[in-house]
């Protein structure tokens, strides 16, 4: 606007020149010269400032305008696609959950209640058929309490939430089958999401360990650097870990990419499988 704001007030600067060179102008012709003079000009500065409000307003755009930075791009890009996953990703989980529910607790809890309910009716006149029911009931119970707390250990282990990220990776190496030697600085907890994506790569990666690896010995370090989490895990197997051949590490991918966070994997044939993750976050 302040130059379209100039332009006019020139031209109309212009256009007083003019009047005044009416006012001192001695013969008639110079007058009327001036006159048509100072008319042309207010006219044109009448026309002139709309368009170069225009103009003016057209350069803004381009000097001021976003700018596209290819790098930024594609880290929308990026952010969309892991948002979609992990939305679908959490879907999935929910479903999980849910025919675990309907498939085990529930149906253990049902079979009891009718275990209870056929046990009343024969508690006065089969004594020996009420025990078997109450002692299948009983086995039931127990059975529907363990499943129930699988599923909110694969949720959210206790042992997580209680004593935090080190701890409950040293009580996943030692329920691992081959040896795993942890090492781990004193670190704060990160913050609650973060903490349960990184103990579920973990226990993810000593799973892949068990089945695929045919390793003998695992070694499982934790750091924190810079706002950054850090988990190196290797192991002596026979390496050949592949990303496209279903082993979960797409999966932790996935969980890390919400977090902003990268998995970076060595496992050439023959071994050793270096993997390492990193998760920026703040400790406590």
């Amino acid at each position: 606007m302040v130059p379209a704001i100039l332009a006019s007030a020139g031209l109309i600067g212009c256009v007083g020149y003019a009047i005044v060179g009416v006012s001192h102008a001695s013969r008639p012709l110079e007058r009327v010269s001036l006159a048509v003079l100072g008319v042309a000009l207010t006219g044109l500065a009448l026309w002139s400032a709309p368009l170069l409000l225009q103009v003016y307003g057209g350069l803004a755009r381009v000097v001021l305008g976003p700018r596209q930075d290819p790098e930024l791009a594609q880290r929308v890009r990026h952010l969309a696609q892991t948002r979609a996953e992990t939305i679908v990703s959490s879907a999935a989980e929910i479903r999980r959950i849910g025919r675990d529910l309907h498939d085990g607790a529930q149906a253990r809890l049902v079979a009891m209640g009718m275990a209870l309910g056929a046990a009343e009716d024969l508690l006065d006149t089969d004594p020996e058929a009420t025990r078997k029911l109450l002692a299948e009931a009983r086995e039931a119970s127990g059975k529907a309490l363990a499943e129930l707390r699988a599923l909110v250990s694969g949720v959210h282990p206790p042992v997580l939430a209680d004593r935090g990220l080190v701890d409950a990776i040293r009580a996943l190496a030692l329920d691992s089958v081959p040896r795993v030697e942890v090492t781990a600085e004193s670190i704060g907890r990160p913050p609650a999401p973060a903490e349960s994506v990184a103990y579920f790569a973990v226990s993810e990666l000593l799973a892949n360990v068990t089945k695929h690896a045919g390793a003998r010995q695992a070694w499982i370090e934790i750091r924190y650097r810079q706002g950054m989490l850090a988990i190196c895990v290797t192991d002596d197997g026979q390496g050949g870990a592949d990303p496209g051949r279903g082993t979960g590490l797409r999966g932790i991918e996935r969980r890390l990419a919400a977090f902003d966070g990268v998995l970076a994997l060595s496992s050439p044939p023959g071994g050793p499988t270096v993997v390492q993750l990193e998760i920026p976050c703040e400790l406590s």
